[in-house]
């Protein structure tokens, strides 16, 4: 118990990945020119689809979610980061850095549920088209968002309460932008196996399983594209998959060379990966979203319009 008053009462030091003033200053700007494409991508993302009925649809519905958990997800890093790069005093509390961490977890796992959701809206229209206002009824939309929610609200609030049992002591300094789960195991003085073992096995869980169910389906429409006579459609059914297949390529590629390797190993090049999953994926997939949508197109030049149009 005193190990866990003492970790409720200390306070982290957030160094970041550079002490040079030179590079705080330009990883400052950085961050915040991709902190402000992020949530104004997003942001636009999200009033073209309340705004237009013609993308009230299962498809754009489960967009509009991912980009509001990449608004909140950055939302709730980039600014800690900005003022950290900025200020000589660089603390951030226990409590402070255990919400961080609860909203890191929750909103990454949030992205991942939600893109296999996605995959699985695409499958059915592709693959069952004839079925696909039934199968992907409002109804349905909705569970499997809340669904979502509710697993990615549970495993964030399992990881952050099992990190509650680490006693840290000595020094509390994270080389590293925020507070992440695998640097804070790296800080603790007390045995962490149990809690290792339990983070590998949940995180292959919950990411590895919707891998494999995106995987599946993905196969299944790759077959039935395959056998479609016109070229034309071929071509647009590839389409309507070629984004979602960015995002999540883009996704687990940042995830899995950060996570999947043993915690011994974690070393500064992860910071950059984990930079990359933290923050350039989630100000990426606006652009990847909507470059080669046109319907998305026409949505976002009438957002644009209203947003400067002079009133008369």
């Amino acid at each position: 118990m005193d190990g866990d008053n003492q970790s409720e009462n200390s306070q982290f030091l957030l160094l970041g990945i550079s002490e040079s003033p030179e590079q705080q200053q330009i990883l400052f700007w950085m961050f915040l020119s991709m902190y402000l494409v992020t949530v104004l991508g997003n942001v636009l993302i999200i009033l073209a689809i309340s705004s237009d009925s013609r993308l009230h649809t299962p498809m754009y519905f489960f967009l509009a979610n991912l980009s509001f958990t990449d608004l909140f997800f950055v939302t709730n890093t980039i600014p800690k980061m900005l003022v950290n790069l900025q200020s000589q005093n660089k603390a951030i509390s226990y409590a402070g850095c255990l919400t961080q961490l609860y909203f890191l977890v929750s909103l990454v796992t949030l992205d991942n549920l939600i893109l296999a959701v996605m995959a699985y809206d695409r499958y059915v229209a592709i693959c069952c088209p004839l079925h696909y206002v039934t199968a992907m009824s409002p109804g349905l939309c909705v569970l499997l968002l809340s669904l979502c929610w509710g697993l990615s609200v549970f495993y964030g609030l399992l990881l952050t309460l099992l990190l509650t049992r680490v006693t840290f002591c000595g020094p509390r300094e994270i080389h590293y932008l925020f507070c992440d789960m695998y640097i804070l195991l790296r800080l603790a003085c007390s045995n962490t196996h149990i809690i290792h073992t339990v983070l590998v096995a949940t995180g292959c869980f919950i990411f590895l399983t919707p891998l494999g169910f995106m995987t599946t389906s993905y196969v299944r429409i790759v077959r039935t594209i395959l056998q479609i006579p016109s070229a034309s459609k071929k071509y647009k059914a590839f389409s309507t998959c070629a984004s979602h297949l960015g995002v999540v390529s883009l996704f687990y590629g940042t995830l899995a060379m950060v996570y999947l390797q043993p915690l011994h190993t974690y070393s500064m090049k992860d910071s950059v990966a984990t930079v990359m999953y933290a923050v350039v994926t989630p100000m990426m997939n606006p652009f990847i979203h909507s470059l080669r949508n046109k319907d998305m197109h026409g949505a976002l030049g009438r957002v644009l319009r209203r947003l400067f149009q002079r009133p008369k």
